[in-house]
């Protein structure tokens, strides 16, 4: 038998703590993105993206590829962390802040292979 190997998802906080619902806070929780700029890697599955779905106005989130997640272990990860702070990324998020989908020039939802560039602008 072969294994599939799942790709890793990485989600990153763009926006703060105020005025967000009940359960977009509970599902930040749950994916242990507590404040802004923070990340974590996650296994590519199902209930994952339906997560990272329901707070699509809050977050941005892409496929790492093994180089970056080797560089954000390396410089970034304390013994029995399953997130890691990062700093904001130099040059910024994107040219139409941090309100608008990434599909127009923003910053928020799926940022697919471009999600490695804006990691490595955090670490």
């Amino acid at each position: 038998m072969s294994e599939k190997k799942t790709d890793k998802i990485v989600a990153v906080r763009v926006r703060g703590l105020i005025n967000i619902r009940g359960s977009i806070s509970d599902t930040m929780n749950l994916l242990k993105l507590f404040r802004k700029n923070f990340c974590v890697v996650l296994d590519d599955t199902p209930s994952v993206r339906g997560m990272l779905f329901k707070v699509k106005d809050y977050i941005t989130w892409g496929v790492i590829d093994d180089e970056t997640l080797k560089l954000l272990v390396e410089k970034r990860s304390k013994k029995d962390q399953t997130f890691f702070r990062l700093s904001p990324p130099r040059k910024g998020f994107g040219r139409k802040g941090i309100k608008t989908p990434f599909s127009i020039g923003g910053a928020l939802g799926d940022r697919r292979d471009k999600i490695n560039d804006l990691v490595k602008r955090m670490i």
